[in-house]
């Protein structure tokens, strides 16, 4: 059987963080979406997604194929469910489509088809990707670490609780605090925790990630590949290849790939008045209702804040921006914005290429020709918001 993660209604609901990757890429606990499939399957997978991002992640169909919706998070019960389809066959939580199987090239009619029901957890808003963080790293210590033994942990640092912590092999920590009274810790192969971290539990650093010196970190939180975070961060994703180095709150947000926070960067994860925070949505053009007292920043990829930046709030920021100077910028910030509270220009691509390419290559991965039509693609797809 072939299986192919679809974007499905969620996907404007999910950016910015879907203007750069399929919503199958999004990472919540240890893995991505698209991973934690893939390990229950055993196989690799392919997408159906917006047609600019289709040349990086494209769709392959072969006699039989089983399309999932790509926001649904995989548990036992729902894979079973999945490996069981037949042709014809839809699987729907209450009124939300999960997943059909279908045969090479047939244009379904899910109306004709056997629909069974199923329960599934689905990543429908930004603000979801935290909220389920700490479940999800329970989840995906149990099959990331299956079979596995933990590389030793250096006599120097001290562990609280009952709990685990699971070293990849490479990995290093050293005079740390570790409490896995509220869930296990895992650090990924080549990771390390600097001396003086206190880590709470469940909380993941994943491959070749850095917690420096002095940091504090509260449960529920993940720090993605090759990113390094210092100061102060609760209940917060960072997807991957992203900066916060030093100190500064980071509460209840969500940060993309190649994101840098400069240093004593603050978000607010809490008004003043304790009211539910208002995100700003992409599909009605307006700040919607969240239902959440705690949220903070979600950041799209490849943006940046310079030091002692302040965020309200709720503040959503695109892709490509760039945030500085004194005082609290807008709420809202379009992608290939450039300022601050004083007010904003826009980002021209070819600047905003010249520093993703220098930020990129120090990491020894190419900016490819794919990736500026992508990034060109969401520069004319967010002009509109940008009326400054």
């Amino acid at each position: 059987m072939n299986y192919i993660l679809f974007d499905g209604p969620y996907r404007e609901a999910l950016l910015p963080f879907t203007y750069t990757r399929p919503v199958a890429d999004i990472r919540v606990g240890i893995l991505t979406i698209r991973e934690k499939w893939e390990k229950y399957l055993r196989l690799t997978t392919s997408t159906v997604t917006e047609e600019y991002l289709s040349g990086k992640w494209p769709m392959v169909e072969l006699e039989k194929n089983v399309f999932i919706l790509g926001s649904a998070l995989p548990n036992k019960a729902l894979v079973d469910h999945i490996r069981s389809l037949e042709v014809r066959q839809a699987l729907y939580n209450g009124e939300e489509l999960i997943a059909f199987c279908v045969e090479e090239g047939e244009e379904p009619d899910l109306e004709t088809f056997q629909k069974i029901a199923v329960e599934a957890i689905l990543i429908k808003h930004t603000w979801n990707i935290f909220k389920e963080n700490g479940t999800q790293i329970k989840e995906d210590f149990q099959i990331v670490t299956e079979d596995l033994i933990s590389e030793p942990l250096s006599d120097t640092n001290r562990v609280i609780g009952e709990g685990k912590v699971f070293l990849e092999e490479g990995a290093t920590a050293e005079c740390a605090i570790f409490n896995t009274k509220g869930g296990d810790i895992y650090i990924g192969k080549d990771a390390t925790v600097m001396e003086g971290s206190i880590i709470q539990g469940p909380f993941a650093l994943c491959e070749g990630a850095t917690v420096k010196m002095g940091a504090k970190i509260y449960a529920d939180t993940t720090i993605g590949p090759h990113s390094k975070v210092g100061g102060e961060v609760g209940n917060s994703v960072i997807f991957g290849y992203s900066n916060k180095g030093h100190d500064g709150y980071l509460g209840n947000s969500v940060l993309g790939e190649w994101c840098n926070l400069g240093a004593d960067t603050n978000t607010s994860n809490l008004k003043n008045n304790y009211a539910e925070v208002r995100l700003w949505d992409y599909e009605t053009e307006g700040f919607a209702r969240t239902g959440e007292q705690f949220c903070g920043l979600m950041m799209g990829d490849h943006s940046k804040s310079g030091i002692n930046t302040m965020f309200n709030t709720g503040t959503v920021i695109g892709v490509s921006a760039n945030i500085f100077g004194g005082g609290f910028p807008r709420n809202f910030i379009p992608s290939f914005s450039w300022g601050g509270s004083a007010g904003f220009t826009e980002y021209k691509t070819r600047k905003a290429f010249e520093v993703a390419e220098k930020v990129m290559d120090r990491r020894k991965i190419a900016f490819t020709e794919e990736d500026k039509s992508i990034l060109e693609s969401i520069f004319e797809q967010s002009q509109k918001w940008r009326n400054y």
